[in-house]
């Protein structure tokens, strides 16, 4: 485990390092506060991840419906795949994710200290790293995101301890930076800053010139959390997080193409009616519909989905592409949680079938999300592939 001390305007404060699966990371956390006997334990949790630390079975009050029609599918599918990627790794060194955060509460508690969480809630932070990034960004990490949830690699506990030197996390900091450099920036940079202010809030609350503070953290925060701790003593920076702490407005691209994309493809048919009469308008209409409506259908039929599903796909495809705020899979999700309802069993089973590709088909739960982004990913894809068509059909 990678420790730091500071002494900052006569208070201390001391940063653990760790490894958010390691076996070790978890008995030195204990020894640390048990040591230490601090005024404060600053823990790298949100409530919600809290609430579900402390709750394993928070999943079965998920309503996967009510999720999809909030348009958060997106990012309650990203939280299963990362959660399902750090079980998976974790179990590889008989360890659960978060056992180290869990073992710092339990002893602060014990001792009757207060746990402070000091976190950016997830769904923030996830909303925030979809809404800031390019199309082309969103591409990487969505096939990112797969592939971790896919992955059969095994880690051992001498890789795990690796994580935590300066040299390893540096790599890989500079690797998520130069492939990823929005997502580096919303899941590590801006956080280094959140979890910063928040501990040294903390800390001025305290009524103690020499209060002590232990912070429970992953390693790759350490360095930027003491860069912006430091700064904040001296009154370089301010503890305001209130422009890192809300969703960015959409892009005016991202608005526009909501609305251009739909005006285009329209555009398109009736230039094809001036153009070459009704029958022309007609095949342009007709090929952009089957180019949508059959790469939906056509993601969620490798989804499995349920017969119901799969016409919603080739319903809902045109009318989510000429609704700006719809889409397929809103369709798509519903008809098959409405066909296929998840049991209580798949929500209790969640988090060991989202660690493999066999648990997200066997899942009635996971297969809705699933249905809902590869129906998404293929009637975009579709819209995509079609309007060269059109084009090449019109002035060709």
């Amino acid at each position: 485990m990678s420790e730091k001390v500071l002494f900052l305007n006569g208070k201390k404060i001391i940063l653990l390092g760790t490894a958010h699966i390691s076996r070790s990371s978890i008995e030195q956390v204990k020894e640390k506060i048990l040591a230490e006997r601090p005024d404060f334990c600053a823990i790298e949790l949100d409530e919600e991840r809290l609430s579900t630390l402390k709750n394993s079975e928070s999943w079965r009050n998920l309503d996967v419906i009510k999720v999809l029609k909030e348009g958060k599918g997106f990012f309650l599918l990203a939280n299963i795949v990362l959660s399902g990627f750090q079980k998976r790794m974790g179990e590889n060194v008989g360890v659960k994710p978060g056992d180290e955060m869990r073992a710092g509460i339990d002893c602060a508690t014990e001792l009757g200290i207060p746990a402070v969480m000091v976190d950016r809630p997830i769904k923030l932070t996830l909303g925030r790293a979809w809404r800031k990034n390019s199309l082309w960004g969103k591409c990487k990490l969505v096939a990112s995101m797969l592939a971790a949830a896919f992955s059969d690699e095994k880690i051992s506990d001498e890789e795990i301890e690796k994580l935590k030197s300066g040299n390893e996390m540096d790599s890989l900091m500079e690797e998520l930076a130069r492939d990823l450099p929005v997502v580096k920036n919303v899941l590590i940079d801006e956080r280094d800053k959140f979890l910063a202010c928040k501990i040294w809030e903390t800390l001025e609350k305290s009524q103690k010139e020499d209060a002590c503070l232990v912070a429970v953290l992953g390693a790759g925060h350490l360095p930027g959390v003491i860069r912006h701790l430091e700064n904040l003593s001296q009154g370089t920076e301010t503890s305001d997080v209130t422009e890192i702490s809300s969703l960015p407005d959409p892009s005016f691209g991202s608005k526009l193409l909501g609305f251009a994309f739909p005006a285009l493809l329209i555009g398109l048919i009736v230039a094809g009616f001036f153009g070459g009469g009704l029958q022309q308008s007609r095949d342009l209409a007709l090929n952009w519909i089957f180019w949508n409506c059959s790469l939906a259908f056509l993601g969620t039929l490798l989804a499995g989905g349920h017969p119901l599903a799969l016409l919603a796909a080739v319903v809902g495809a045109p009318i989510g592409t000429m609704s700006p705020v719809l889409g397929v899979g809103l369709f798509t999700g519903i008809a098959q949680a409405f066909a296929a309802k998840p049991r209580v069993s798949d929500l209790e089973n969640l988090s060991n079938d989202a660690v493999s590709l066999k648990g997200f088909y066997k899942n009635r739960f996971l297969r809705v999300l699933l249905v809902f982004f590869l129906s998404s990913v293929g009637g975009a894809v579709g819209n995509f592939i079609s309007v060269p068509t059109m084009i090449t059909n019109l002035f060709g």
